[in-house]
């Protein structure tokens, strides 16, 4: 199998290396080149790689506390126990101490996913090589309960910001791809869910701008609600996914990755596109375009399905370029590239670009 639900595998992996730089480095370039039968086959790839190259560095430790009785004092005395052991007449000191760990809780999500990854039958004899060459080097690392991971409160810092790409690839794995226990093996599944995949996609887009369009000044930002008068303390936020600018042109860009890129309208079957994303960005559009210049346009960027029906259109509405279009992944990267490109310039003009 060499595609994810229409996505070519390798495909995912130049969308991975926008969206986490690291990925660029030299010692990843030949995965670009390799064929990966099943998307846990690319990740084992990446995470071999990753955790081969982190075990160079070193692996990273916190400090843990620890609990003991010892013959000598270490950290702080534990009053109770010491008297405990007074009274049974043992020379112990009962002692709590903290002491630095690479059993920490990054690297009990590393080897987690690295032996889950290992169980599956499907994974490539090679990939499975490699994480059990590497994971002879977590020998002191305990595993973890998937489920009891609390991904929102794992903070990066300096001493562990080479963890963050592959502590999110982890992420792919043990929150995407995991179905469903039998017997106290985990079960995985050969595709990305599309919650993931459209958080994948939103990424990839915006990261792709902001590296080969640095003037257009690609960001994720928030538009202010243009307000005659009363408050907007209760009015939702409106949070874009990409807002492309140059000098005073503004493109707002969507991203959407859905099963299916138009909406079923009555009984008869008659298609159009979704409502709630046109309401959507016309409202960004609007907001944004507050002296009503005409400026600002605004598009829906579906992930192309294999559908027969494919979005292509503009439209002016009220003054303002309103855009549906679709963006072909089950194609070579170099094309995928192409399609972008053709995005920036159509609306920008002739942008420069940064190449790779």
């Amino acid at each position: 199998m060499t595609k994810d639900k229409g996505i070519l595998i390798r495909n995912i992996y130049y969308m991975l290396s926008y969206t986490f730089r690291v990925l660029k480095l030299s010692n990843y370039d030949e995965m670009a080149s390799e064929k990966f039968e099943h998307i846990q086959d690319l990740f084992a790839a990446i995470l071999a790689k990753g955790i081969a190259r982190q075990l160079k560095q070193g692996l990273y430790k916190e400090y843990v506390s620890h609990y003991d009785n010892l013959s000598v004092l270490r950290g702080k005395l534990d009053i109770h126990g010491t008297i405990h052991h007074k009274l049974q007449r043992k020379q112990r000191l009962s002692c709590e101490y903290d002491e630095l760990s690479e059993n920490n809780v990054f690297n009990q999500i590393l080897k987690t996913t690295s032996v889950i990854l290992i169980q599956q039958p499907s994974l490539n004899v090679k990939r499975r090589k490699a994480l059990k060459k590497v994971m002879l080097h977590f020998n002191r690392v305990d595993m973890i309960e998937p489920t009891c991971i609390k991904w929102n409160i794992l903070q990066f810092q300096k001493n562990n910001q080479s963890y963050k790409m592959l502590i999110n690839i982890c992420y792919f794995v043990l929150d995407g791809l995991l179905l469903s226990t039998d017997k106290g093996k985990y079960k995985m599944a050969t595709f990305l869910d599309d919650q993931q995949m459209s958080r994948l996609f939103e990424k990839f887009v915006l990261e792709y701008y902001r590296y080969h369009y640095p003037r257009l000044r690609a960001a994720a930002s928030q538009i202010a609600w243009n307000i005659d008068a009363g408050a907007a303390d209760f009015l939702p936020v409106m949070q874009t996914d990409i807002v492309l600018k140059s000098r005073n042109k503004v493109l707002i860009i969507d991203t959407k990755y859905y099963a299916h890129t138009m909406q079923v309208q009555n009984r008869y079957g008659s298609r159009t596109f979704h409502s709630n994303n046109l309401y959507q960005i016309f409202t960004y559009v609007k907001n944004q375009d507050i002296g009503n210049t005409g400026n600002v346009a605004g598009m829906l960027l579906y992930a192309r399905t294999e559908e027969t029906i494919v979005p292509d259109s503009d439209f002016i509405m009220s003054g303002n370029k309103i855009s549906v279009k679709t963006l072909d992944l089950n194609t070579a990267f170099g094309d995928i590239a192409g399609q972008l490109d053709h995005i920036a310039t159509s609306y920008f003009g002739d942008v420069e670009k940064k190449e790779a």
